[in-house]
């Protein structure tokens, strides 16, 4: 069951890892069943909205009678994580933030494999983080070369990105997570970017708290 992204609405995508940690918790807890109600309350959201959302895919079964939760599960995670193939993956920027990116992606992120991080200081080449070896970004055209990475994680400031993200285009890469400053989506409207800005999120937060 193929549903090219173009044919999905980016809200509806975007929902979907919330309704698999949601359809998860179910499952662990020896929950069968489901109803479009129900996953409503728990996405504080409507039932004609689960379903409407669910039908881009197929449906997932008959509504009616409750959805089974480990059918769920299993057709959300294939969608999110692909068929057992993990992407290749390299990061950009060892330092504190690469560190604890580099420590979620080969710990907790299904669906990626995480094949190599490259950094500028000498002092952190030929070292690891969490397993996966540092190499010197001189090094990284022969490494995409060889190894065929389609993803990009970049845990580098805005210049950095900059300089970078056109020769990771041009080796291959597909797809950035991008914790950088810098919007990749301008000069390259056909890769797919994650932007993950963490100081908007507490900015949001920190109005919400003070205005709401």
């Amino acid at each position: 069951m193929n549903h090219p992204q173009g044919k999905v609405s980016l809200p509806v995508i975007k929902r979907l890892p919330k309704y698999y940690r949601y359809i998860l918790g179910l499952h662990q807890s020896g929950v069968t069943k489901v109803s479009s109600s129900e996953l409503a309350r728990m996405m504080g959201t409507t039932a004609s909205q689960v379903r409407q959302d669910f039908n881009c895919f197929g449906g997932f079964g008959q509504q009616g009678i409750g959805y089974n939760v480990e059918v769920l599960l299993h057709e959300i995670g294939r969608l999110l994580f692909g068929e057992g193939e993990k992407l290749p993956t390299i990061l950009l920027g060892a330092g504190r933030l690469g560190a604890a990116v580099s420590r979620f992606l080969t710990m907790d992120a299904n669906g990626y494999n995480l094949l190599a991080v490259f950094d500028s200081n000498d002092a952190l080449v030929g070292r690891d983080l969490d397993g996966v070896p540092i190499h010197h970004i001189r090094e990284l055209e022969r490494f995409c070369t060889e190894y065929g990475p389609t993803v990009a994680v970049l845990c580098v400031p805005r210049e950095g990105a900059k300089e970078l993200s056109g020769r990771l285009v041009d080796l291959g890469i597909r797809g950035f997570w991008n914790f950088s400053h810098y919007d990749l989506s301008i000069p390259y409207p056909d890769v797919t970017v994650e932007n993950a800005h963490l100081g908007d999120s507490l900015m949001s937060l920190g109005y919400r708290l003070r205005n709401e």
